[in-house]
């Protein structure tokens, strides 16, 4: 996030798309409501009726995988309304004509032919942040999981620069990570190209700081593979071995059938977790790990705060926190790894990682977390980026146009499949599920259908339905909603015995390497 979670407090609206904010970030879709009922303005995009959309001054559904047609369509009415703030744009950014020369071409009643969204309506959405004093963009993997997650996530950075948006308390663009230390694991070098704090591997300067510390020569300065690339890897044959921590892919992954044969086309496959979760079943070794609560260590947030976390009661068994597994496996490799506890590992984090130099475990004792960048150890943390310069100075605008999903619907596969969270569950289950009283408030898997949809079909609620695409199927419950519009159905990937992503499409997004969990073809039938 650019900006912080405190800040919701005082905006004056609240720009969300792509997030189902009270069921997968509920604290956060609090602070959206309460604001709403101060005072603040609240325009929602979701195709499906949200909880969150009872609370919208305006709520779009556009069409699914519509979003930069959306957004370039409410930048060109702010262009040809003068309503970007000129002198942000001029003094701030680079590349407006460019921006401006693409977005002539989203009139209201083109952008209303790809999106659905009626013109007029567009026209209200758009004068209504523009006007704004604090605009907060609010987004999560509605956003991301296309195969355009890039280009969304770039357009919705031109919005916020052309209205000024950026770098003031309360507005800016704000992701909500999907897991609770997602921000800390990609911040740590969790993503294929960077070390700590996003340091490039092929950067010279940085490899030789590295080396240096490490006290190794010739580290390898190419950048590795996604998860998507080492499925497909493993599955060609080329990549022998797989290392997962904490994550569950044959059912997380999109196509799991795909996911299935690259696994078990692998010479050796080891997982370590705190459950035997459905790729623990598959694995060679299995390392037993300490939970959140069984260990020390420190997680960074979505608002970029890095918050220490102290061991409840010890692991079980032979379970062990993380940091111990690796640097026990690296005693074994013969590579240095002599960390006498969590602070000795943030120490060496503070001194190869500028962003974190002043985070250090002495000052997260005696608080409640410091937001990176934090320079040095006299620095407060940033509450807000980007205040007075981006970071390479000038932000650029990086216009894009609109591609359609990878698979839409056809004779064959006449509906759009789309999947996310409910509030009671997180991700693959593999915690919650295990919670009796989280069970029981969502014990089975549901697909959304609209009643219109669904009396075509003779479909009635909770019948058992199979839900069909072009990589497989699954055997379901029905819900006839109207929260759905017609010809989308909606699930959800919690449940082991009704897993969605056999059905999900693996194409991704070019960049990013995400696939598009969120658009694909599908049919649906009652069964006998």
């Amino acid at each position: 996030m650019t900006n912080s979670i405190n800040e919701f407090d005082d905006a004056d609206l609240f720009f969300v798309i792509g997030s189902n904010t009270t069921a997968q970030h509920p604290l956060i879709g609090s602070r959206i409501i309460n604001a709403v009922e101060n005072g603040a303005k609240l325009i929602l995009f979701d195709p499906r009726e949200i909880p969150l959309a009872q609370f919208a001054t305006l709520h779009f559904k556009q069409n699914l995988g519509t979003d930069v047609a959306v957004l370039n369509g409410i930048m060109n009415i702010i262009i040809q309304e003068d309503l970007c703030d000129r002198l942000y744009v001029e003094s701030r950014t680079e590349g407006f004509e460019d921006l401006k020369k693409l977005v002539t071409r989203y009139t209201p009643k083109a952008v209303e032919q790809i999106t659905g969204i009626r013109a007029s309506e567009l026209y209200r959405a758009a004068v209504m942040y523009a006007q704004a004093d604090k605009a907060m963009i609010v987004y999560a993997m509605g956003i991301t999981q296309h195969i355009t997650g890039t280009d969304n996530v770039k357009t919705l950075a031109n919005l916020a620069m052309l209205t000024g948006h950026v770098g003031r308390p309360s507005t800016g663009v704000n992701p909500l990570r999907g897991q609770n230390n997602v921000q800390g694991a990609c911040d740590m070098g969790g993503l294929p190209g960077v070390f700590t704090g996003y340091q490039r591997v092929n950067d010279p300067a940085t490899v030789k700081k590295f080396e240096d510390a490490w006290g190794v020569t010739e580290l390898n300065t190419k950048p590795g593979l996604t998860i998507t690339g080492m499925i497909n890897a493993a599955h060609q044959g080329s990549l022998k071995a797989i290392y997962v921590m904490g994550e569950n892919p044959l059912t997380s992954d999109p196509d799991i059938t795909h996911v299935e044969h690259a696994l078990s086309n692998l010479e050796f496959l080891v997982v370590q977790d705190i459950f035997l979760s459905e790729t623990a079943s598959l694995a060679d070794v299995v390392l037993p790990a300490a939970s959140f609560a069984e260990k020390e260590g420190t997680y960074v947030n979505t608002e970029r705060r890095v918050q220490l976390a102290r061991a409840a009661v010890p692991p079980p068994g032979l379970a062990r926190p993380d940091w111990v597994i690796i640097a026990e496996l690296c005693g074994r490799l013969g590579l240095a790894a002599d960390y006498g506890g969590p602070a000795e590992v943030l120490k060496e984090i503070n001194a190869l990682t500028p962003s974190y130099k002043g985070i250090t475990h002495a000052r997260l004792s005696s608080g409640h977390g410091l937001q990176w960048p934090c320079p040095n150890e006299n620095h407060p943390g940033t509450e807000y980026l980007h205040r007075e310069q981006f970071t390479k100075g000038k932000g650029s605008f990086l216009p894009c146009d609109f591609k359609p999903a990878a698979e839409t619907p056809d004779d064959e596969y006449d509906f759009i499949l789309t999947t996310g969270r409910v509030y009671y569950h997180f991700h693959t289950g593999t915690m919650t599920r295990r919670i009796d009283i989280l069970e029981r408030e969502a014990h089975e898997p549901l697909v959304e259908i609209n009643p219109e949809d669904a009396k075509k079909l003779g479909i009635r609620n909770s019948d058992t339905v199979e839900l069909e695409s072009r990589r497989g199927s699954i055997r379901l419950k029905a819900e006839v909603t109207p929260r759905v519009p017609k010809r989308v159905l909606f699930t959800t990937f919690h449940f082991r015995e009704a897993p969605v992503n056999r059905l999900t499409n693996s194409a991704f997004d070019p960049v990013a390497e995400i696939p598009e969990y969120k658009v694909c073809a599908a049919r649906i039938r009652r069964c006998p």
